[in-house]
């Protein structure tokens, strides 16, 4: 159910296993097929030079409604931009949401 508390609809997906000694097989398929809706908020961007090149990171908290299966080897997709799940906050008081913290990969 949309409010104005979750106004973004977002994809949970957890990489197929597969092929590759296992690592995976590169293919990444939804969690909950119907998608989640979130509140994403940007925290802090860094750049950083690595390898001679200027590497950009911008981190995010995503918050969703409580729901429990969600783990640091998934990730979220909103409008084309995937976020790497860091870590995972639930409410184990009032059980009435999880913050994700992210960091935007693509």
């Amino acid at each position: 159910m949309h409010s104005q508390q979750y106004p973004h609809r977002i994809r949970v997906l957890s990489e197929v296993p597969g092929g590759n000694l296992g690592h995976g097989s590169g293919t990444w398929e939804d969690v909950f097929p119907k998608g989640l809706w979130a509140n994403i908020r940007y925290g802090t961007g860094s750049e950083a030079i690595r390898a001679g090149k200027v590497v950009s990171s911008v981190e995010a908290s995503i918050r969703i409604r409580f729901r429990e299966g969600i783990t640091n080897a998934m990730r979220v997709q909103h409008k084309g931009v995937v976020y790497e799940i860091l870590a995972v906050l639930p409410d184990l008081v009032g059980r009435s949401h999880v913050d994700l913290v992210c960091k935007v990969t693509k």
